[in-house]
């Protein structure tokens, strides 16, 4: 498989790569920090992302499958968390300076549940400052002239672009 179209492959797809060994999640996480690396200068859609802490955590992924440790239905998929869902690995600001630096001690059930499935958690996308109000620094990544709008922009981007 073409490393550099796995960020490409839909979640089922992916879920199967990895689950039958034709890759890793290593490699998928390698090809979606790429393709964040290449499109989010412009559209600006992730607040936090620490490259080498989504590595960690999809080679744990890796290692859990190749040491026969149970998989979860999402084992090894790259998600991004929008900046409202405590996370606690990483800040969560929820667009607005008053939570500036703010890292919860716990995850969110959201996130843990994502977490139990097996998902590797790649960082956080941008919001409206507390999910209501001002947009955020995200650009629609078909035009980015414009905003994606709305609480999920960073999300959505991502996803779009």
């Amino acid at each position: 498989m073409d490393a550099s179209k796995l960020n490409w492959l839909s979640a089922t797809d992916a879920t199967h790569a990895i689950r039958d060994g034709s890759i890793t999640s290593e490699q998928m996480m390698q090809a979606c920090l790429a393709r964040v690396r290449e499109a989010d200068p412009q559209v600006q859609a992730w607040t936090y992302l620490d490259e080498e802490h989504a590595l960690r955590q999809a080679r744990a992924r890796d290692l859990d499958r190749s040491e026969g440790r149970p998989c979860g239905p999402l084992h090894g998929i790259p998600v991004g968390i929008k900046d409202i869902f405590d996370t606690c690995d990483m800040p969560t600001e929820d667009g607005t300076a008053l939570h500036a630096g703010r890292t919860p001690s716990y995850d969110a059930a959201a996130v843990a549940s994502l977490r139990a499935a097996g998902a590797v958690i790649m960082g956080k996308t941008v919001t409206t400052e507390c999910a209501y109000y001002s947009p955020g620094k995200t650009r629609n990544p078909h035009n980015p002239e414009h905003t994606p709008g709305g609480s999920s922009s960073g999300s959505a981007a991502a996803v779009a672009s």
